[in-house]
């Protein structure tokens, strides 16, 4: 089994999750549910109870092929995301803010 790469997804929906003790990540296109959880207990050190996984199918865009030409479509890469709620007890520090130093 390779090690994969898993990156937390840091917006705000993701910070009103993890208030729920549920985590996002953004994982390979081809991992499985269990790739990715040896993942995360390995790189974060926590215990997971579900993972729950959905891929977003890839934008369509339009692009131009130079002047008087028929403009064409492509569409963007395919992406993976899984929704990962820790155990009773567990949490990640991603959304934790640094403790500030007091000024006198």
């Amino acid at each position: 089994m390779s090690a994969i790469l898993v990156t937390p997804v840091t917006t705000e929906k993701a910070y009103g999750q993890s208030q729920k003790n549920i985590y996002v990540f953004n994982v390979p296109v081809k991992a499985n549910k269990n790739e990715i959880l040896a993942a995360i207990e390995s790189q974060y050190g926590v215990k997971i109870a579900a993972i729950k996984t959905l891929i977003q199918s890839g934008k369509s865009v339009r692009f131009s092929r130079g002047k008087n030409r028929i403009p064409g479509t492509t569409t963007r890469s395919d992406s993976k995301k899984a929704y990962v709620t820790l155990a009773a007890g567990s949490s990640l520090a991603i959304f934790e803010q640094p403790a500030q130093e007091e000024t006198k």
